[in-house]
């Protein structure tokens, strides 16, 4: 198969140095607003990959994100939002970038050409087989991702991806690619613009979607998220007088007594209050 790297094209957008701020802004924009069409086209490989991910996570598994750079970052990103959206622990949503928690901040030199660290940083958190391990690379040719891929393969952990380049050495790795072709970026070779945006896309369904099926959403709210500061308690106090049909000040310390929301309402409505 032919591979292009066409998040490396050569953008069709010419002297940006002369264009007037406007115009910056609404080329940048017009580019944007190809992301959701590109992505529709990927939704069955997206169906596919969440299918893998919810089976296993069913049975005690976890769901690895690894990249570099933009990637790498991406993906930390969404998995620390999985505890407190959802109230998961820490170590079910797990994102791996090249370089280490350095990398989140700093680019790490030649982090992402390492073919062995991968697979070692994977290491660190025992992955099995009973995991999901999804590699993140908008070129689809970091080495630090490909190579963990297929040491993953070896040790039969399935495996994903998401990429933006069309039959990319990472899409021919992972046994469930998800391919986003996003075309030349606005600021030629920039892929932390619409390839970086397409690829954060990706992950809010695949971690949300995993999460609705793993049973973590009531209806359309985040009965087990983390009552972290005063505005998701508030939140939470109003899913409880929705649900409930109760005032305030009830599910206040319906709230205060449980610690959950979740749990209040299923403690009120199995007549524990």
């Amino acid at each position: 198969m032919n591979f292009i790297k066409t998040t490396e094209a050569n953008s069709k957008y010419n002297n940006l140095e002369k264009m007037s701020i406007s115009d910056l802004l609404i080329n940048i924009n017009n580019e944007d607003k190809t992301v959701p069409f590109a992505i529709e086209k990927a939704l069955p490989q997206i169906e596919m990959l969440i299918h893998q991910t919810v089976s296993k996570l069913k049975l005690g598994g976890r769901l690895f994100y690894i990249g570099a750079g933009t990637s790498g970052r991406l993906g930390v990103v969404d998995a620390s939002e999985c505890p407190p959206t959802f109230g998961v622990d820490s170590n079910v949503v797990i994102g791996l970038i090249a370089g280490g928690d350095k990398a989140i901040r700093d680019a790490v030199e030649f982090a992402e050409d390492s073919k062995t660290q991968g697979w070692k940083d994977l290491l660190e958190h025992n992955v099995t087989s009973k995991d999901v391990v999804i590699g993140i690379a908008a070129s689809g040719t970091t080495p630090y991702v490909i190579s963990a891929l297929k040491t993953c393969n070896a040790n039969q952990i399935v495996t994903g991806c998401i990429t933006c380049n069309e039959n990319s050495p990472l899409s021919l790795t992972a046994q469930f690619p998800i391919e986003v072709i996003v075309g030349p970026e606005f600021l030629t070779g920039s892929s932390r613009m619409k390839a970086g945006t397409a690829q954060k896309l990706v992950l809010n369904m695949i971690s949300t979607a995993t999460m609705i099926q793993l049973g973590k959403v009531k209806d359309n709210k985040m009965v087990d998220m983390q009552l972290s500061n005063e505005k998701l308690v508030d939140r939470g106090i109003k899913m409880i007088m929705s649900e409930l049909k109760v005032n305030y000040q009830e599910a206040e310390q319906l709230l205060v007594e449980h610690k959950n929301v979740r749990t209040a309402i299923s403690a009120f409505s199995n007549g524990n209050k």
